[in-house]
């Protein structure tokens, strides 16, 4: 009975995660909100991109517990220029051999976990996608010794 409350209680808190950053996100308007209210809405961001045109682009993943990572495109002015939730089916499908560790941060955001295979060499990062039947599914990279992509899979974590 115990580990049943405590599944469901581990459920509410998640459901309220999802529900806290749709309305903090319902509040935050492109084109018209600024760093500093992104800031007060959304805290410190997890990473901090500089892109070429002068803007930046800041991370907010929710992994490991949660499947989202949110993108804010800031504009040179830090005006907020667009939000993007990157872990997406296309986005997982733009990994692709020969890639750097970097390129895949930026393009999935902090992954959930990171597994050092000594043996093989062989580093893999993996996020959490989804949920099924009391497993969460997730998506991993594989990185050779050089850190670069040699390829992708998918494995199940079961809960509890």
């Amino acid at each position: 009975m115990r580990f049943l409350i405590l599944k469901l209680c581990a459920l509410l808190s998640m459901l309220g995660l999802y529900a806290c950053d749709s309305s903090v996100l319902q509040q935050l308007r492109p084109g018209i909100s600024t760093e500093a209210e992104i800031r007060a809405l959304m805290g410190e961001p997890g990473m901090e991109w500089k892109n070429g045109d002068g803007g930046r682009t800041w991370e907010y993943s929710r992994q490991p517990e949660g499947m989202m990572c949110y993108m804010l495109t800031l504009d040179p002015n830090g005006i907020l220029r667009g939000i993007e939730q990157v872990l997406t089916p296309e986005n997982l499908a733009r990994v692709r051999p020969g890639m750097s560790k970097e390129e895949i941060r930026r393009l999935l955001g902090k992954p959930r976990s990171v597994q050092v295979f000594p043996l093989k060499p062989e580093e893999v990062w993996d996020w959490k996608v989804g949920q099924e039947m009391g497993t969460d599914q997730l998506f991993n990279v594989h990185f050779d010794v050089n850190g670069q992509v040699t390829g992708t899979s998918r494995s199940q974590k079961i809960l509890g």
